[in-house]
């Protein structure tokens, strides 16, 4: 292989935990609720799947239909999609919800997988083209920067700058162009069949990891290593 391409949320990176998030807002906004009304607030929160990089919704309310399946083309679609999910809940301020939306932004409510750093740096090594290909409404580059990541990684291809999201073939073939990799040559590692396994319509490999609490994933990535030889 001469190129690897990942995923972010729930591949190299996992989301902080609803509770997590819910908790930074409320000290971040001056507000405070009892502790039964926070796991109140909480369970409602993953009930209706509202945490970015969580569980998806079970079901998206119908006049958010359209928004939530072209979410990830542009940074507009995403903040509006993600926060009409949000206000299925109530929450104790007016703020909230767009509070909310901003928090899971910031490179704080990130966690890398413990062996991303030690996998990106080994394919460095071996010089080995690294590109990110995500499907997302905002700017993920200080997410790495913060948590050192940046460094390996070559280029990132992330769908709402690109006006394309996975499955759709073109987001990989950018990021494979940006990189000068032949998609024959390159291995697409991500936690989505449907979506992470378009890159397949090019040829490239894919490598499929568990979505799961990083606690929970010390080495999910290592195998990586085998495969690219």
């Amino acid at each position: 292989m001469a190129a690897v391409l990942f995923d972010f949320s729930g591949t190299l990176f996992r989301a902080e935990s609803t509770e997590s998030w819910l908790r930074a807002v409320l000290a971040e906004e001056d507000l405070a609720l009892s502790e039964a009304e926070l796991t109140k607030t909480v369970q409602a929160l993953e009930a209706v799947g509202a945490l970015p990089g969580g569980d998806l919704p079970p079901c998206v309310p119908a006049d958010l239909a359209e928004a939530w399946a072209t979410r990830d083309v542009s940074a507009a679609l995403h903040r509006a999609a993600y926060t009409g999910v949000f206000r299925q809940v109530t929450l104790p301020g007016a703020g909230l919800h767009d509070a909310l939306y901003d928090r899971h932004m910031v490179p704080a409510a990130w966690a890398p997988y413990p062996d991303a750093a030690e996998v990106l740096r080994a394919l460095r090594e071996r010089g080995i083209g690294v590109g990110v290909v995500s499907n997302i409404g905002w700017d993920l580059r200080p997410v790495f920067r913060e948590h050192g990541l940046d460094p390996y990684v070559d280029t990132y291809a992330l769908s709402y700058e690109h006006g394309v999201q996975k499955p759709d073939p073109r987001l990989f073939g950018a990021a494979c162009e940006l990189l000068g990799a032949d998609p024959r040559d390159t291995l697409m590692v991500g936690d989505d069949r449907h979506a992470d396994g378009g890159a397949a319509a090019l040829g490239c490999g894919v490598h499929f990891v568990d979505h799961l609490p990083v606690t929970e994933r010390p080495d999910g990535l290592r195998p990586v290593l085998d495969l690219v030889g």
